[in-house]
């Protein structure tokens, strides 16, 4: 199988239906900006922690149901993927876990640290940018309002998991001076 077709050099590509569209268009932004962050918590594993590593290998699996699901403007399809409330659950069950382990936050931090836990630090922005565009898709268009309930709290779990790993690691958070 080749990779390249050269069905996208004119600007254009395909949608899980086959309908064409622009790949400026914000369905594509969305799930380009998905697949973008799930290249970023790729590039967290292994992070020297096992538990985290089990965790951003289902979250990495969960970017890519969320990239089909965006990539369908049918958001009725029963055979298409889709990303479900128990998965939302999930990521709130995982942040409580480790919430467990942290002292509370007093304010804001900087985000940085150990290498793994400012690639979490990032993975957490660039899922923001992720909601971000979902949110500007769902203005205009169909979509899973799971799948951006999720991004959303991904945001938030990314952030603990930083946490948690730089903490883990002796690397102590650092607030900023106004």
């Amino acid at each position: 199988m080749k990779i390249y077709t050269g069905r996208g050099d004119e600007g254009m590509t395909d949608l899980r239906d086959m309908s064409r569209v622009s790949k400026t268009s914000a369905r594509i932004e969305a799930y380009g900006t998905v697949d973008e962050a799930n290249t970023v918590v790729g590039m967290v594993r292994p992070s020297g922690h096992d538990d985290i590593d089990e965790k951003l290998s289902t979250i990495q699996n969960h970017l890519h149901i969320i990239q089909a699901d965006f990539a369908n403007p049918d958001t009725d399809d029963e055979d298409a993927p889709h990303l479900e409330a128990e998965h939302v659950d999930e990521l709130e069950a995982w942040m409580d876990e480790f919430d467990e382990e942290l002292e509370p936050l007093e304010s804001f931090i900087l985000p940085g640290g150990s290498e793994p836990g400012a690639h979490l630090h990032h993975a957490r922005s660039v899922v923001r940018r992720a909601e971000r565009r979902s949110v500007e898709l769902a203005t205009d268009e169909p979509v899973n309002g799971t799948a951006v309930a999720y991004l959303n709290r991904l945001s938030d779990a990314l952030f603990v998991f930083a946490r948690v790993v730089n903490q883990r690691d002796g690397v102590p958070e650092e607030s900023p001076t106004y």
